[in-house]
């Protein structure tokens, strides 16, 4: 039993970097940072925002994303230590491998499929219904049947997959294509939202800011734990990590500066959004373009609209993305099956794990509601944060003398703060989505001991670390 927590040797890993089953170097900073703001200005500020200030935070939906935004902050600077001292594909997954050990390593792996899949079926979701309210707005309207999942007296969410398998040809037709796209797309959004503070700056009423906490701090640490959701996904920027031109210097920018951008675009649009109608009517699908519509700017609601597709394509792009290299690591390791680490020679792209995670999320989207799937989600990242934090601390005294281009401040304290706050958070959120996440992590450990704790590569000498 002891080879389960064998650690991966730093070497090792970085000379992964350099063989045929290698990624291509070819994104710059700018495109890091775009790719991070792709995939966390989304499904959350366009869809989201509106269900916690009305039911949870109210007004106060400017201080749950303060707090959203500083535990991702704090897990940041853990992230950024590990992506610039081991710029290798994988994320969290990675690093795991290379401090806590192999077992600590599946359950993360198999943590982070959950968490992207998960995230990537929820966009889908939030980007059909959209869809669909733009085609109503040209009178165009599809059959209920097909745009809907059983339980909401539908057969199949139509529009849901198809974009899952548009996203997902995409991908694998090459790195180079698909940022070009998240480059339009995410500049598209940006413009987009500028364009809702321009437009609503001033139908600002302070009067709609009063009371500020209607449901007091439980709802603003309960709001904190929902719109928590609008952060996932800048974590996947560590998963470029193999593919990113000169990492060491480049992943902690990109990381860093994607983060600020987006926790302060979310509180400038969230004090907007509350300060021009009051936060009792904003329980609907799409708050952002429901506010301008209540200000009688009908033609920015539908430029919001279009704005909101765009920003969740985005985040289905890079979610999927993320997905193929946590899947794309692990078969190269050994524990899932090899196929999965296939790489076309040509474009250079995990082809298997690419379709393997349109054709899950496909099967989720198509058939379940927007509610039961976006929590799992949440606390799939908020997990996945916490050993991340730990894992700092033990590679830093496995590894004293690893070279560090950033190195995380005030070791132990941010990392175990960081930790406690993950895991507070994930407890603020409901009792069978923890059930389901539990479920979820034993159907992974039954996975391990059964298959891929028999095909590591770890169990090859030469991998395993000195420290071993």
């Amino acid at each position: 039993m002891r080879e389960i927590f064998s650690v991966k040797s730093i070497s090792g890993l970085m000379k992964e970097t350099e063989g045929k089953k290698s990624l291509q170097r070819s994104i710059s900073l700018l495109e890091l940072i775009l790719f991070g703001i792709g995939a966390v200005v989304g499904t959350g500020i366009f869809v989201i925002t509106g269900m916690v200030a009305a039911n949870m935070s109210g007004p106060a939906l400017v201080l749950s994303f303060v707090i959203s935004g500083a535990v991702c902050a704090l897990a940041a600077l853990t992230y950024t230590e590990f992506a610039s001292a081991i710029p290798v594909a994988g994320s969290a997954y990675t690093y795991s491998y290379a401090s806590l050990g192999e077992i600590w390593a599946w359950i993360i792996g198999w943590d982070l499929i959950l968490e992207y899949v998960v995230t990537v079926s929820t966009a889908s979701i939030g980007w059909s219904g959209y869809f669909n309210q733009v085609l109503q707005n040209l009178g165009i309207h599809l059959p209920h049947a097909l745009t809907a999942p059983p339980m909401q007296g539908g057969i199949v969410n139509l529009p849901a997959i198809l974009i899952i398998v548009l996203i997902a040809l995409l991908l694998n037709a090459g790195v180079t294509q698909s940022k070009w796209l998240n480059n339009v797309i995410v500049t598209i959004k940006l413009v987009v939202l500028a364009l809702f503070i321009i437009f609503a700056v001033t139908h600002v009423k302070p009067s709609n800011w009063s009371p500020f906490m209607p449901y007091g701090w439980s709802g603003v640490m309960r709001g904190a734990s929902y719109v928590f959701f609008a952060y996932l996904g800048f974590d996947a920027i560590s998963t470029t990590a193999e593919e990113v031109r000169n990492p060491r210097k480049n992943m902690p920018r990109g990381i860093i500066a994607s983060l600020v951008i987006c926790t302060l675009l979310y509180m400038v649009v969230s004090l907007i959004l509350t300060g021009v109608v009051s936060y009792k009517k904003l329980d609907t699908a799409a708050p952002v373009a429901f506010a301008l519509q209540q200000i009688g700017i009908h033609g920015g609601a539908a430029i919001i609209s279009v704005g909101a597709i765009c920003g969740i394509t985005s985040v289905l792009l890079v979610m999927s993305y993320g997905a193929t290299r946590i899947i794309f690591s692990m078969s190269r390791d050994g524990l899932l099956p090899s196929t999965f680490s296939k790489i076309s020679q040509n474009r250079r792209t995990p082809g298997p794990s690419t379709f393997l995670v349109a054709l899950c999320a496909c099967g989720i989207s198509g058939f379940m509601s927007l509610e039961m799937v976006s929590q799992l989600a949440n606390i799939g990242t908020l997990a996945a944060f916490a050993i991340v934090a730990i894992g700092i601390i033990v590679l830093r005294k496995r590894e004293p003398d690893l070279a560090r281009p950033f190195r995380c401040p005030w070791v132990p304290f941010i990392p175990i703060l960081s930790a406690a706050t993950c895991v507070y958070l994930a407890w603020q959120l409901d009792f069978f989505t923890k059930l389901r996440f539990v479920v979820w992590l034993a159907i992974g450990l039954v996975i391990y001991f059964a298959y891929s704790r028999h095909h590591s590569t770890m169990r090859h000498p030469e991998n395993i670390s000195e420290g071993e």
